[in-house]
Order: structure tokens, then C-alpha cells, then sequence
């Protein structure tokens, strides 16, 4: 990711054990079982249809 962006963002702290046990069971970051999570909902930036 060439172009980032640092966001501050406030989960309710259930939702945040959620993540964590997520990224922790797909050997992610929590970063990045976060930033994974929101491509596969949005979709695909090119409109194309390949999954992240």
C-alpha cells in the first residue's frame, strides 16, 4: 500500500475482541484483518470482478 492514510477509529470494545480473535486465527494484523475485511465487503477498487 503506497498511499496510506492513519485513521483513529473507536469500536465498541465486544467488536474489537472480535477482530482480534479474527486476525489472530487468519495469522493477520489486526491491521490488516481489518483493511482485508473492508475490500471484501466493498469490493474490488477497479469495479472489476476479482475478490481481494
Amino acid at each position: 500500500m503506497a498511499d496510506e492514510r492513519r485513521i483513529s477509529l473507536r469500536l465498541p470494545t465486544d467488536l474489537h475482541a472480535r477482530l482480534v480473535e479474527q486476525a489472530r486465527a487468519d495469522r493477520r494484523s489486526l491491521n490488516s484483518e481489518i483493511v482485508h475485511l473492508l475490500e471484501a465487503a466493498l469490493g474490488p477498487v477497479d469495479g472489476g470482478d476479482e475478490l481481494p
